[in-house]
């Protein structure tokens, strides 16, 4: 038997004590390999310096309460800290970053783990500093896109020019959706170092659950509805703003129809406003962050979660919602048609505005699959496959070999 692999993680997006919501798709995703009992890790997530813990400076003090070391899930986590410069910050930062991480990495060369390979988060920074520090040690390398990293920053000529060297640089890129991948194939990298490594959902976490009064708590009583969910960051490129206007131009078809927004962000007292100066107030409930335990119980209460993106890479609230047995209307954008695929799914809208959200929720409503049907759907997604693909593909790298597991269209290998 081989001895497992040894995986260096590196990432600024990943859960610490102060911010357990930061990053948790990587974390599972890392969780999910560490099940196949392939791979033994150390996980290195940097944390920008800043200089007080004062709550009063909201997420910068998180930031600065981060520990340095710590073990989450019985996996072993270092958070150095690295320099951002304001106004030039973008075009420096993979360069702090990489500067920060040599001392810690060559510490934990030094406490015996040495790794085989590096797996890299998000492409900018993260993974053109990994690219840097891949060639420093001489490691081979990953680097998974996860969306905003290419369909927003790319736009940007520098930090789209380092990117492009660290996709040359890297042994491996994966996107977690084939719209990623295409953006790399793009800039002309080599095809056979191009993978699509979809996110899976926790099939045993997402599970329907029984009527826990959360439809009383949204202001809707037994019979009413239909109850609208939208899940993510308080932000604009989230287009909560448009799913309240959904809500409006439902007012006819459905005047019962109620909305939970659940998330934390900037956008908060904005959404607020634009719910009152629309009339729809009284129909809708911001929550704020919830504990992921209880998203199951908000996803099980809704009779439809609304994703309304500008730029999504691969939405993991769509699969959790499905797992649930909760369909969704979603934006016809990036990764997104990749897992709304079916009817069974959801509906897709090809306009992303409030009138069009609206249309696709009446559409789905006038036939919506029932949960069962839904949950069947998302049972295809289980994290397995992706898993032991991403597990051969490390072993592979460690070994030098560049022969794939299984090409898929234009010579990308599709694993899931």
């Amino acid at each position: 038997m081989k001895p497992k692999l040894r995986v260096l993680l590196f990432s600024t997006l990943y859960p610490s004590s102060t911010r357990p919501g930061n990053g948790i798709f990587v974390e599972t995703r890392l969780r999910e390999l560490l099940k196949t009992d392939a791979i033994e890790v150390r996980v290195l997530a940097p944390v920008p310096w800043f200089f007080s813990t004062d709550p009063r400076h909201g997420e910068k003090a998180q930031m600065a309460a981060t520990p340095l070391e710590e073990t989450r899930h019985g996996i072993a986590v270092r958070h150095p800290r690295y320099l951002v410069i304001p106004k030039i910050g973008m075009t420096l930062a993979p360069w702090l970053l990489a500067l920060a991480s040599i001392r810690p990495i060559r510490r934990l060369i030094r406490e015996g783990y040495d790794f085989d390979v590096i797996d890299a988060h998000y492409y900018y920074p993260d993974g053109v500093a990994a690219a840097w520090l891949a060639r420093h040690f001489g490691k081979p390398l990953a680097i998974t896109a996860r969306g905003t990293d290419l369909n927003l920053i790319a736009q940007y000529r520098l930090p789209r020019r380092m990117m492009q060297w660290a996709a040359r640089r890297a042994e491996a890129s994966i996107g977690v959706c084939g719209a990623l991948v295409d953006v790399l194939r793009a800039w002309r990298i080599d095809d056979r170092k191009l993978h699509v490594l979809r996110n899976g959902v926790d099939l045993a976490r997402f599970t329907r659950q029984p009527d826990s009064g959360l439809r009383l708590r949204a202001g809707l009583q037994a019979g009413e509805g239909p109850l609208l969910l939208s899940v993510g960051h308080l932000i604009e490129r989230k287009g909560h703003h448009l799913v309240i206007e959904a809500l409006a131009a439902l007012a006819a078809s459905h005047p019962q129809a109620r909305l939970v927004i659940i998330g934390e962000g900037p956008e908060r007292a904005a959404l607020q406003a634009l719910a009152e100066r629309l009339g729809v107030a009284e129909r809708l409930t911001l929550t704020g962050a919830v504990p992921q335990t209880d998203l199951p119980h908000w996803y099980s209460a809704a009779d439809l979660l609304v994703l309304a993106s500008s730029r999504e890479g691969w939405a993991n609230v769509l699969l959790e919602a499905m797992a649930c047995g909760t369909p969704v209307v979603a934006t016809k954008i990036w990764g997104t048609p990749e897992v709304v695929a079916r009817p069974e799914a959801g509906v897709l809208v090809d306009e992303r505005s409030g009138p069009a959200l609206a249309h696709g929720v009446r559409r789905l409503l006038a036939q919506r699959p029932s949960p069962e049907s839904v949950r069947t759907y998302a049972e295809g997604y289980s994290w397995d496959e992706t898993s032991q693909a991403q597990a051969r593909l490390f072993r592979q790298l460690a070994e030098g070999r560049q022969a794939g597991v299984g090409d898929g269209p234009s010579g990308v290998r599709r694993h899931a």
